[in-house]
């Protein structure tokens, strides 16, 4: 469903990423993890449009959306829950939600979608009229994927939906990502500090370092894998 090819992303002078590779098969859950500053939220940036390609290509399903503005991605089908989360704070839970359906036309289904997401997340039914800055930091995590899930993508990026989130949440949100998978038959590429649950929920992963991918395989052979249990699994 979506690939990339030999991206490279320049910030001024600094060359974020050199030359990435990775492929996300359709209804697939891939991951790519990597420490602070490896350059896995610019990979996200760079597919949805947010930061420019310097070289390299990227494909979704056939199509080529290098440098397409995010606005046009997104109509493709192609959503980003970012890092941060990023929700629109002075606005209600349900205009948050009703923003990440704005480009929708099946006006009509919106209330089905709603419903879905209610059901998945209830906290967010009890405080839909509540402003979204006052929400915990796990319920925002929430809100931030309910609002990507508006927009009815074929291909969900989730960039670290565990951080900030207390330990007893994380677990919570981590099933409700794979029951998106299962359920709705959603591609997801997810970035994740949290390596010992991003490859526990993935089929696939990368590893990420310097902005180049230094290991790529299954991800039962990645949580075998020494070099990645002693950086990336707490050792042993």
């Amino acid at each position: 469903m979506l690939e990339i090819k030999d991206l490279q992303v320049n910030y001024g002078a600094i060359c974020a990423l050199h030359g990435v590779s990775l492929k996300v098969p359709t209804g697939g859950i891939v991951t790519l993890i990597g420490a602070n500053g490896a350059g896995k939220t610019t990979t996200l940036r760079a597919i949805s449009g947010i930061t420019r390609v310097k070289s390299g290509s990227i494909t979704f399903e056939g199509k080529n959306i290098t440098n397409l503005p995010p606005h046009q991605i997104v109509a493709l089908g192609l959503a980003h829950s970012p890092e941060g989360r990023m929700i629109f704070a002075n606005l209600s839970v349900m205009e948050n939600l009703q923003m990440g359906a704005y480009l929708r036309r099946d006006k009509a289904k919106f209330k089905d979608d709603l419903e879905y997401i209610f059901a998945m997340f209830p906290r967010l039914k009890e405080r839909e009229k509540q402003t979204a800055g006052t929400l915990s930091g796990g319920e925002q995590q929430m809100l931030a994927i309910g609002r990507a899930l508006m927009s009815k993508p074929k291909c969900l990026m989730l960039d670290e939906p565990s951080l900030g989130i207390a330990p007893i949440l994380v677990k919570t949100i981590f099933e409700k990502i794979a029951d998106v998978n299962k359920v709705l038959g959603l591609t997801i590429l997810l970035v994740e500090q949290n390596a010992n649950l991003a490859l526990e929920v993935s089929s696939h992963g990368y590893v990420l370092e310097t902005g180049r991918i230094i290991i790529e395989d299954n991800s039962i052979a990645l949580r075998q894998n020494p070099s990645v249990k002693e950086s990336y699994l707490g050792g042993s």
